[in-house]
């Protein structure tokens, strides 16, 4: 299991913030993602996600937009 927690820019098309944690840390990634929110509550162009799947390269294909710029999930079509 990947879980990933990310804080995304929507403006600048960044990652912020990238942590993965252990399948034991899941109360700990819940409260990380809270304080995060709470942090950036003022800033509509922040994004902030708690990302789950099976493996860290089903993540990079079902959250390309995270991880990939436009021309790269472009050519990948």
């Amino acid at each position: 299991m990947a879980r990933v927690l990310l804080v995304y820019d929507r403006r600048r098309r960044t990652i912020l913030r990238e942590e993965e944690f252990a399948d034991a840390d899941l109360k700990r990634a819940v409260n990380e993602r809270l304080a995060e929110e709470i942090a950036h509550k003022a800033d509509r162009n922040i994004e902030v996600v708690l990302l789950e799947a099976d493996s860290r390269e089903t993540l990079l294909t079902t959250h390309a937009r995270y991880f990939k710029t436009v021309a790269e999930i472009a050519r990948s079509l």
